[in-house]
C-alpha cells in the first residue's frame, strides 16, 4: 500500500460537525464483544466536504468520496485501499476464530447431500436432469430418451466454472425439437450473462457468443432463431432481439424495444408452446406482447396497454389467454381474453378479486388451470378445470410454502410441487388431478441426520404498534423453555411483495441445536398477507416495514423467546434496509447485526439516477429529487443518514465489488460513518468481496462459507457456546 493511501485511510480530520476520535495504539485492544476482541486499530476513512441540497435541506455526505467516479469500474486507488483495509482488519479480528469457522463450515457442508440430484423431468422426448457429481460445486445437466436410450451429457458447470472465481448459469433453453441449446454464464458477478447456442447432436458451439444479455431466451417454434433480451448501461434489459442460427450477431433482428427508462422487458414461453411473450413492466405496472411462436419475426401484438399502477401477467390454454390482473382488486382476480381479439373490451372475468384469497400465480395446462394463492397467510393449490369445478390440494403441514416445480409438458394429468415448512425438508411431490393423488417423489436427504419431532414451529401474530397483526413463523427445539434464557436470531425481508416464506433450512440446525430459536418476521413490504400487505409499505410508507420488524421481535421476547441483548438479526439487500434502520431505532435490543449487500444510502442512491436500477426504483422507495415529501420520508429512516452518537451492537457488514443491485459503497459508507460517531467500543466488521457480486460466493458448498461466517460472528459477539 502507498503511502499517501496509508494517509487517506488512517487520517484524523477536522470537520464542522466534530473531531474524528484519536486512534488507539495499533497494540492496545481496541474493540470487544463477547468472545470476539481486536488487537489492531480499525480503518478510519478519511471525511471529505461534500453535501447536497434539495427542498431547502443540505445534507453532507464526507463518505461520497468511496463511490468510484468510473463505476462500474473500480479503480480509484484510495477506494481501493480502504476496501482492503477494511477486508484486512476482518481477517484480523476473525483469524484467532478460524477454527470455529471451519467447523462451522464442515457442519453446514456435511449437510449437503452428495450426488444429490433431481426429479427427472419431461421436455418433448426427452426426460432432463441435473446432479452434483460427488462433492462437485456446480451441476451436471444430463438427459435421457423417453423410448430408452443412454444418458449424455448436455452442460457440464464444472468444466464451464473451472478457473473462475465466480460463476452462475443464468439460463438453459432447448429448443422444441430437442436439436439446440441456449445457455448464459455470469462469471464475476455484474449479471451480465454471456449468451452460447449448443448443438445438442454434435455436442460443438454454434456461432458466436452474445455479450451483455439478461439470460432471457426463447425458442422459435422450429428452432431455426432464438429471441433473447439485452441490457442497456443501466443494466435494464430493454430490447429484444433475433438470432437466426447460421448467421452473423449483426445481422440480428431488433424485434421489439422499450423506451421507458423505468421499465423493464423480460421473454419467455407459452407452456402450450403457440405463443412467446414479451413482458414489459416495473414493480407495480406491466403490459405483455405476444408473438406466435411459428412466427417470431412478425409483429408483436399488444393484449392490453399499460396503466399505471395496474399489473398484470398471462399464460395461455387453448383458444384463450388467461391474465392476473390487480385492476379491480389489489388481492387480483383472473379474467380471459380470446387470442384473435385479445383487449380489455373482451374480457370475461373467470375469479373475482377476494379479501380472502390472494392469488399469487395462474399456469395453464391443456385441461385444467392451477392457481396459486395465499389465505390466511398459508399457501395453497387449487385446481381448476375449464368445466368450472374447482378444489384444494390438501398438505400435511399448517404452516408450510409450497409451488410449482418443473412443469414443462402442457397435456399432463400430474403436476409437480415442491413442498416444505420450517420442520420440513424440500419435498418433491406429483399431483394427480383427476384422482387427487399426492405423490412423494422426492425429499430432502440429509447425510448427518434428521429427526423432524426434534423440533417445533409456530405461526404467530404479533401486534404491531398500529394495530395491524404481522404474523411471526418461529422454529425451536422442543427443550427451548421460553423463559427469555435463550438466545433468539430473526430474520426478515418485507420489500417489493416478496414474501419471505416459512421453508426448510439446513444451514438453520446450526443454530437451534446450539439453542437458538429462529424467527421469520413477515413485516410489510412482502405479500404474506395479500397485496395489500405489500402497498403497505411502499413510497411514504415504507416506515411500517421498520415497525413490524421492531414490534414483532418485541413481542417475540414478551412470548419468552430472547432478551434485548441477546438478540441476532440478519438481513440481506433490501432486508439490509431494514437492519440498519432497526438498528438506528433500536440499538437496545440487538445482541449482533449481520447486514449483506446492505441498501443502507437510500437518499443519495436514489438521487442519483446515474446508478443502475435507480430510476427503475422511484415507484418502490419514492424519488426524493422530484418530491419533497419522498425526501423527507427517506431521510427520516435512511440507515446511513440516521446514524447518532451512541452505543452500537456488534455489526457484520458485507459487500460485492461487481454488485449491479446495491453498489460495494452503500456497507462501506455505512460502516465509515458508524466507526467516526459511535459511542461503543462493539466490534464492526465490513467485508468487501473484491470478486463478486450481489449473492456473494457461488458453488453449491462454497456458498456456506459466508453462512459459517456470519453464524461464528454471531456465536462470538453474544458469547454463545460454540457446540
Amino acid at each position: 500500500m502507498k503511502p499517501t493511501q496509508l494517509a487517506i485511510l488512517f487520517a484524523v480530520t477536522m470537520t464542522t460537525a466534530c473531531a474524528d476520535p484519536q486512534i488507539p495504539s495499533p497494540t492496545e485492544p481496541v474493540a470487544r464483544s463477547g468472545r470476539l476482541e481486536a488487537t489492531v486499530a480499525a480503518p478510519v476513512a478519511e471525511r471529505r466536504d461534500y453535501s447536497i441540497s434539495y427542498h431547502g435541506l443540505t445534507l453532507d455526505d464526507p463518505y461520497h468520496w468511496l463511490r468510484d467516479p468510473d463505476y462500474p469500474k473500480l479503480d480509484d486507488e484510495d477506494v481501493v485501499a480502504y476496501l482492503e483495509a477494511e477486508n484486512d482488519y476482518f481477517d484480523e479480528v476473525m483469524k484467532p476464530h478460524q477454527a470455529l469457522v471451519e467447523s462451522l463450515f464442515e457442519e453446514l457442508k456435511a449437510r449437503q447431500a452428495p450426488d444429490l440430484e433431481s426429479v427427472p423431468w419431461r421436455e418433448g422426448e426427452y426426460f432432463y436432469q441435473w446432479r452434483y457429481p460427488g462433492v462437485s460445486e456446480y451441476r451436471v445437466w444430463t438427459r435421457t430418451p423417453v423410448d430408452g436410450g443412454n444418458e449424455e451429457i448436455i452442460l457440464d458447470e464444472p468444466a464451464l466454472a473451472e478457473g473462475h472465481e465466480y460463476f452462475v448459469l443464468g439460463g438453459m433453453d432447448v429448443s422444441r425439437d430437442g436439436r439446440y441449446m441456449a445457455w448464459s454464464v455470469d462469471t464475476d458477478g455484474s449479471e451480465r450473462y454471456e449468451l452460447r447456442i449448443t448443438d445438442l447432436d454434435t455436442g460443438a458451439l454454434v456461432g458466436e457468443s452474445i455479450r451483455n444479455v439478461s439470460g432471457d431466451t426463447a425458442w422459435s417454434a422450429d428452432g431455426s432463431t432464438l429471441l433473447y433480451t439485452v441490457l442497456g448501461e443501466t443494466w435494464r434489459p430493454f430490447q429484444v432481439r433475433a438470432h437466426r442460427l447460421g448467421s452473423s450477431l449483426s445481422e440480428d433482428r431488433v424485434v421489439f424495444e422499450e423506451e421507458d427508462v423505468d421499465m423493464w422487458v423480460t421473454l419467455g414461453e407459452t407452456r402450450s408452446g403457440d405463443f412467446i411473450l414479451i413482458d414489459v413492466g416495473g414493480h407495480q405496472t406491466t403490459e405483455t406482447w405476444f408473438l406466435p411462436a411459428g412466427n417470431v419475426l412478425a409483429e408483436p401484438v399488444l393484449i392490453a396497454e399499460r396503466i399505471p399502477e395496474i399489473y398484470y401477467e398471462v399464460t395461455h390454454a387453448r383458444d384463450r389467454f388467461y391474465i392476473r390482473i390487480d385492476d379491480l382488486h389489489k388481492n387480483f382476480r383472473v379474467v380471459t381474453a380470446p387470442t384473435r381479439t385479445p383487449g380489455r373490451d373482451h374480457w370475461q372475468e373467470l375469479i373475482a378479486g377476494s379479501d380472502e384469497d390472494y392469488i399469487r400465480g395462474i399456469d395453464a395446462f391443456a385441461d385444467f388451470l392451477v392457481i396459486q394463492q395465499r389465505t390466511g397467510g398459508i399457501d395453497q393449490i387449487r385446481i381448476l378445470d375449464f368445466d368450472g369445478r374447482a378444489h384444494d390440494v390438501a398438505f400435511p403441514k399448517t404452516a408450510h410454502t409450497v409451488g410449482l416445480g418443473y412443469n414443462e409438458i402442457f397435456d399432463t394429468d400430474f403436476v409437480r410441487l415442491n413442498y416444505e415448512s420450517m420442520v420440513t425438508p424440500d419435498t418433491v411431490f406429483d399431483y394427480f388431478v383427476d384422482t387427487r393423488e399426492l405423490v412423494t417423489r422426492k425429499v430432502q436427504q440429509i447425510p448427518t441426520g434428521y429427526d423432524a419431532t426434534r423440533y417445533e414451529t409456530l405461526r404467530l401474530m404479533a401486534p404491531a404498534r398500529d394495530g395491524e397483526q404481522v404474523p411471526v413463523t418461529v422454529v425451536y427445539r422442543r427443550d427451548y423453555p421460553k423463559d427469555n434464557s435463550r438466545p433468539l436470531y430473526i430474520t426478515g425481508y418485507g420489500t417489493y411483495g416478496d414474501s419471505y416464506d416459512p421453508g426448510f433450512s439446513t444451514s438453520r440446525l446450526s443454530l437451534l441445536d446450539r439453542g437458538f430459536a429462529v424467527a421469520i418476521a413477515h413485516i410489510r413490504g412482502g405479500d404474506e398477507l395479500g397485496r395489500r400487505w405489500y402497498l403497505d409499505s411502499r413510497g411514504d410508507k415504507r416506515p411500517n416495514t421498520f415497525n413490524d420488524f421492531i414490534d414483532a421481535t418485541r413481542f417475540l421476547v414478551e412470548e419468552g423467546f430472547g432478551a434485548p441483548g441477546r438478540i441476532a438479526a440478519s438481513g440481506g439487500s433490501a432486508g439490509g434496509t431494514v437492519m440498519g434502520a432497526v438498528l438506528n431505532q433500536a440499538p437496545e435490543l440487538w445482541g449482533a447485526m449481520a447486514a449483506h449487500v446492505p441498501f443502507v444510502d437510500v437518499v443519495h442512491s436514489m438521487l442519483d439516477d446515474e446508478q443502475p436500477l435507480t430510476v427503475l426504483e422511484w415507484p418502490e422507495w419514492g424519488n426524493p429529487a422530484e418530491s419533497k415529501t419522498a425526501f423527507e420520508t427517506q431521510l427520516a429512516y435512511s440507515p446511513y443518514d440516521q446514524i447518532e452518537a451512541k452505543d452500537y451492537p456488534p455489526i457484520f457488514l458485507t459487500g460485492g465489488v461487481n454488485d449491479p443491485r446495491v453498489a460495494y459503497w452503500e456497507p462501506a459508507k455505512f460502516a465509515a460513518r458508524l466507526r467516526h460517531t459511535k459511542t461503543d467500543t462493539n466490534v464492526l466488521l465490513l467485508k468487501t468481496n473484491m470478486g463478486s457480486g450481489h449473492f456473494g460466493k457461488t458453488g453449491r458448498l462454497a456458498a456456506y462459507q459466508d453462512v459459517a461466517e456470519e453464524y461464528a460472528f454471531v456465536l462470538l459477539a453474544m458469547d454463545i457456546p460454540e457446540s
